[in-house]
């Protein structure tokens, strides 16, 4: 694990299609591995199944071999909504097929489009029976990259193989800084890094590794500090830092250890910005300044560690939130892909950094909360704000704190008109926007 690519940092390639059209049986051509159980008798893969790989030029890659999703009965129902979840993180579609295209295939490819996701259709068994070529013809005017294999004997993998590599989007392959491009070339970064229970024995957690090797990717220098060494690290410095970045935990003795003139944010800010909507989730964490007692609030991990009894999701951001609320707020919480599928019963969304995801599943989820209008923001987002630390917390991210700003000058000035109050926090945020979201 330690020596591999983290699967969020993969294109992922999702391959649909009915039972038995021989998914499995592509993804081992294509891997030269036996990675999928491949039998005659339909339905044989009953989870999706993932397999990294380096497939150059391209990199890193994580192909996800689905069911078969024209099943039926209760198993099959569970298949087909595992399944569909996969469609939240798939990059590029790969739509399995033989001869045969009807309206199943048809409406993979419309959901696909709908997402915007790159698709490729695979004609596969082209050894037993070769498609319409006026329906090839129609699929490739629509933009859909289509190619025959056969599989089992290894026909067109090539063919296969290249269309992967040309459809694959660009800004998926060549990946944004998590933090580099704030520090830049010859800079220095201070990360100060809590050691928890949920930290590893004898390792860091995800985010602060994938941060140290972004900078160093950058050509820029890093000093890692607990957080009750921080003060003491300015003071050894020749030089000031370009960034402060914390695990959110420490947001507020962080806060107050770091110079005013010195930029400050949290590793999972910075996630918010590198795999989800930076802006939508900071105008999300508004929603906090509207939250009554009673009021449901969902919280979203990503990951599916085991808690402890003073874990940042199910008891330290619950604690503070009910304590700037003023009383007790409904929790809810979800783990891995599990996510509701009717999200309005919830005032606001809390989301991990997400960082063992890919951007796209956790773009998805933003796409769904702002459709259900119900806002979303991010673990180190909420925690700042309820610490009334944000703007501080925004600093790095003029983008971010811009809108912030402008969604609290709005709020102002609508309650100059109607005079309606506010009950707590930073001046002027209307629960207008509080209650719809990104803003």
């Amino acid at each position: 694990m330690m020596r591999g690519t983290p699967k969020g940092f993969r294109v992922h390639v999702g391959l649909f299609g009915r039972r038995n059209v021989g998914k499995s049986s592509l993804l081992n051509a294509l891997t030269r591995q036996s990675v999928s159980i491949v039998s005659d008798v339909a339905g044989t893969t009953t989870d999706p199944v993932e397999k990294p790989m380096e497939l150059l030029p391209l990199g890193p890659v994580l192909f996800i071999d689905t069911a078969g999703i024209d099943d039926v009965g209760a198993l099959g129902a569970l298949r087909m909504h595992k399944t569909r979840a996969v469609f939240d993180r798939t990059d590029v579609g790969v739509i399995v097929t033989e001869a045969s295209w009807g309206l199943f295939e048809e409406g993979l490819r419309e959901e696909l489009g709908r997402r915007g996701v790159p698709t490729i259709v695979v004609f596969n068994k082209a050894d037993l029976a070769l498609p319409d070529a006026e329906r090839v013809q129609r699929l490739r005017e629509a933009g859909t990259t289509v190619v025959e294999t056969a599989a089992v004997s290894g026909g067109g993998i090539l063919d296969f193989r290249q269309a992967l590599l040309d459809r694959a989007p660009a800004d998926l392959v060549n990946h944004s800084a998590i933090v580099g491009d704030l520090v830049g070339p010859g800079g220095l970064a201070v990360l100060v890094v809590p050691i928890d229970k949920e930290a590893p024995k004898g390792r860091l957690i995800l985010p602060q590794v994938q941060a140290i090797r972004d900078l160093l990717d950058h050509e820029a220098g890093c000093l890692v500090v607990k957080e009750n060494r921080l003060r003491a690290a300015f003071g050894q410095l020749a030089t000031e830092p370009k960034l402060v970045v914390t695990d959110s935990q420490a947001f507020e003795k962080v806060a107050a250890d770091t110079p005013a003139n010195v930029l400050m944010t949290s590793f999972s800010i910075l996630f918010a910005r590198f795999k989800g909507d930076l802006v939508t989730q900071t105008l999300g964490a508004m929603a906090i300044d509207a939250l009554v007692p009673g009021d449901r609030v969902l919280v979203a991990e990503a990951c599916t560690h085991h808690p402890i009894e003073d874990d940042i999701g199910r008891v330290k951001i619950p604690a503070w939130l009910t304590r700037y609320a003023g009383g007790e707020l409904a929790f809810t919480t979800v783990q891995g892909h599990d996510f509701p599928e009717d999200l309005s019963d919830y005032k606001l969304v809390i989301h991990c950094g997400a960082c063992m995801w890919n951007r796209r599943e956790m773009l998805n989820r933003v796409l769904r909360c702002g459709r259900a209008n119900v806002p979303i923001t991010n673990y180190g987002l909420a925690i700042a704000y309820s610490l009334g630390i944000f703007e501080r917390a925004l600093e790095p991210f003029p983008a971010a704190l811009e809108a912030y700003r402008a969604a609290s000058a709005r709020g102002r000035h609508d309650r100059c008109g109607d005079g309606d109050g506010k009950r707590r926090g930073d001046p002027g945020f209307p629960a207008s926007i509080a209650r719809s979201g990104a803003g």
